[in-house]
């Protein structure tokens, strides 16, 4: 039987997929495309952009359609036997990826066609040509093309550990939080539960053959258990299980690991110039430097730790209200009172929704979103093969039927899958020789509550906003409308890639748009405007902790990525330093995020985290433009279309956005929108 990677067929043949044909494909096309590599390097015509920049980006198509899917299921549907397969194929891949990038010949076709282009003399090149020669050459730039032998051995060498260990930094956390779960037999254990978690736990028990009820480390388990359970030692037992996950004291100890990581990282960046990683990151991103990035956190320390300390305190006295004067609260207590102290407030818990939000109702309100902004429409698609029963696949159609995406959507959690929600692409978006527009296959994947035998999946307030994250990255990828397939979608500056998404994310509180899906799964009812006012009236509660518990994250991440000089310390020092001045609640000693935070260390963050923040700024400004106009303008949705979502990394991403507000962004809109400036 044939690879199913040899050709590109109509969908990905997920029905066909072994660990042996990936393998078989993996190797057969690095063959083919290091001949077609010597082939360009060795091209006697002149340097061209079609013969050489647009001939590099076209190589290697088996070889990238096997790669994507190992890659995209070792993250949604793994197994051991594809986790070995991806160790054995690392060094490969990266040992491909050097021989490209540091191949004399080929390098300097591209600097020759790079200095045609500054000169003026290729005019027939588009905007988006222009930029993709310039991305092409400072690619290689950044991959050691322009060190001296001896430094690219050394180069060779990083690349290929770097591979390996963040696949091992992956693996140990999905093999961690797999590795716990919570077994009670005893049904008064279970006091405080709501009804919709005590039926999970009671479905995964039986799942795993068990009597009672089991909770597990995955969110839809861990965070409204340690919001609801009464039992202070069970939320100890839970919050510990969950800290030490990764840990030395984890049979999955990513310590050194991490270690690794960070410190082959700082060697990579100094050996290319830079004195640290975060300036190697930062020159190709919107920020554009170290100092830039610490501004913002400064800034947004300055502003919200007010809030901070006083959502803090706030919950203590509440602690301290129900439980006497001298209860000193920990770590695993503040979900908890932070849940008793909302009630109070606004007589408001995230439960109230559950009924209003079954999970066929929210997709139905997030496409019809799309319907109203964009003229989209979301039609089953029961042809194509998907990966697991849980997937669902839909052919995403514009206004008048043109067809413009195929969309997977994967829900809920499973042991297979890494914990989290993030979009990705099995292909993406370019238009053809002809003038057609091949079309994106794009996936969106979460971990939501799942449904039990009596109830369908009733979510969140907080899973809806997922939902509305990953789909606004999704259109992205959708709507993408660009000539060569690498510079379309998200394959833009990291710093830039979280605005669609997190602009999505407003609709949310917006009264308007709940009502259009928020509904009773059993009773039909609406949801109720009592609801929705508690809602607005509790929309700035506890944002200021909120947002300087993203900021810890961010200095965290840039304290490792700035750092000139090999880390040798302990890592829990480290990050107690680090995050000080964002910190305003206590952790436990033996808290060590870094060994967890896959984000920085295995998921193409590090340098980066900060990211969530800046496009926070981007998409409070540009929601604050639908605000004046029209949460649902048509015109304001195709403006934000056609200048920011169609046009991925064709233009710098500072003047996509003035284009489409006709200004740069102001962080004034965040801090109004988050009650911190009125």
């Amino acid at each position: 039987m044939q690879n199913p990677f040899k050709e590109e067929l109509k969908y990905t043949p997920f029905d066909r997929i072994t660990p042996d044909n990936i393998r078989e494909a993996i190797v057969q096309g690095i063959r083919e495309a290091e001949a077609e590599i010597e082939a360009i390097a060795g091209n006697p015509a002149p340097p061209t952009f079609a013969n050489t920049i647009l001939a590099i980006e076209e190589s290697g198509a088996m070889l990238e359609r096997a790669s994507t899917a190992m890659y995209n299921l070792l993250s949604a549907c793994t197994s051991d036997e594809l986790q070995a397969l991806s160790q054995e194929m690392a060094p490969l891949l990266a040992e491909h990826s050097n021989n490209i990038a540091m191949n004399a010949r080929l390098f300097q076709r591209v600097r020759q066609v790079k200095e045609q282009a500054e000169a003026g003399q290729l005019p027939e090149l588009s905007e988006e040509d222009l930029r993709m020669t310039d991305g092409t050459f400072e690619g290689f730039e950044r991959s050691g093309a322009c060190l001296p032998d001896d430094k690219k051995a050394r180069f060779r060498e990083i690349s290929m550990q770097m591979s390996q260990l963040s696949l091992q930094f992956s693996d140990n956390n999905l093999k961690a939080t797999n590795d716990y779960q919570l077994h009670i037999t005893d049904e008064s254990k279970l006091s405080g539960l709501p009804d919709t978690l005590r039926k999970q736990a009671a479905a995964t028990a039986q799942e795993r053959g068990l009597d009672g009820w089991v909770f597990t480390l995955q969110s839809p388990s861990y965070g409204p258990f340690m919001t609801y359970a009464h039992d202070r030692e069970l939320r100890r037992q839970m919050y510990y299980a969950s800290i030490l996950r990764c840990t030395e004291h984890s049979p999955y100890d990513n310590t050194e690991t991490a270690r690794q990581l960070i410190n082959l990282r700082q060697e990579t960046a100094q050996l290319l110039g830079y004195p640290c990683y975060a300036d190697y990151v930062l020159s190709r991103r919107m920020a554009g430097s170290t100092q830039a990035v610490y501004d913002l956190l400064h800034q947004l320390i300055g502003s919200y730790r007010p809030a901070a300390l006083a959502d803090v305190e706030a919950i203590r006295r509440q602690a301290r209200k129900m439980e006497g004067d001298d209860f000193e609260l920990k770590p695993w207590d503040f979900g908890y009172y932070n849940h008793k102290l909302q009630l109070e407030k606004y007589n408001l818990d995230s439960e109230m929704f559950r009924p209003y939000l079954p999970l066929q109702q929210v997709i139905d309100g997030v496409f019809g979103l799309a319907t109203r902004l964009y003229g989209l429409t979301f039609r089953p698609n029961t042809e194509c093969p998907l990966y697991h029963p849980d997937v669902q696949a839909f052919d995403v159609l514009e206004a008048d039927g043109t067809p413009l995406a195929l969309l997977y959507a994967d829900f809920f959690p499973r042991e297979s899958k890494q914990g989290g929600a993030w979009m990705t692409s099995y292909r993406d978006q370019w238009t053809d020789d002809q003038g057609q527009r091949r079309l994106p296959h794009v996936s969106i994947v979460m971990n939501f509550t799942k449904p039990t035998p009596d109830a369908p999946a009733l979510l969140t307030l907080g899973e809806v906003g997922t939902l509305l994250h990953e789909f606004g990255h999704a259109l992205h990828g959708m709507f993408s409308n660009v000539r060569r397939r690498n510079m379309g979608g998200t394959n833009v500056y990291w710093d830039f890639v979280e605005l669609p998404s997190q602009f999505m994310e407003n609709y949310l509180l917006e009264p308007e748009f709940l009502r259009t899906f928020a509904r009773h799964y059993q009773t039909g009812e609406p949801l109720p405007q009592e609801l929705i006012d508690r809602m607005d009236r509790a929309r700035h509660y506890n944002v200021g902790y909120s947002c300087l518990r993203q900021v810890s994250f961010g200095l965290l991440d840039m304290a490792y990525y700035s750092l000139t000089s090999p880390l040798q310390g302990d890592l829990r020092q480290f990050e107690t330093e680090a995050c000080a001045e964002a910190d305003v609640m206590e952790h436990a000693p033996e808290a060590c995020t870094s060994v967890q935070f896959g984000h920085i260390m295995s998921g193409g963050y590090a340098a980066g985290y900060y990211s969530y923040k800046w496009a926070e700024v981007l998409d409070a400004d540009a929601f604050a433009a639908f605000k004046e106009e029209g949460i649902f303008n048509k015109d304001t949705a195709a403006r934000f279309r056609r200048e920011i979502l169609a046009r991925g990394n064709t233009r710098e991403p500072m003047a996509l956005y003035e284009a489409f507000r006709g200004r740069k962004p102001s962080i004034e809109a965040l801090l109004q929108r988050d009650g911190i400036r009125k």
